[in-house]
C-alpha cells in the first residue's frame, strides 16, 4: 500500500488490527498506548503523535520501506 495521507495510515493500522483479531483495547495494551490514542489514529487524527504511530505500527508487524 503507498501511503500518501493519514487517511491511509488509518485505513492500514484499522485493517491490519482486524485481520489479527485484536480490538482496539487490545491493540492499545501491546502498543503501550492508550485506547483513546488508537481510536483516534483509526479515525485518521491528523494531529496524532508521530512516536505513538510509530508504536502501534511495529506492534502490529507492518513493515514500512522503501521500494
Amino acid at each position: 500500500m503507498f501511503i500518501k495521507n493519514v487517511e491511509d495510515i488509518a485505513e492500514l493500522v484499522k485493517s491490519t488490527r482486524i485481520e489479527q483479531g485484536l480490538t482496539q483495547v487490545k491493540l492499545a495494551q501491546l502498543c503501550g498506548v492508550g485506547t483513546r490514542f488508537i481510536i483516534d489514529l483509526e479515525k485518521g487524527k491528523p494531529t496524532c503523535q508521530l512516536d505513538k504511530t510509530l508504536k502501534v505500527i511495529v506492534g502490529l508487524g507492518i513493515k514500512l520501506k522503501d521500494d
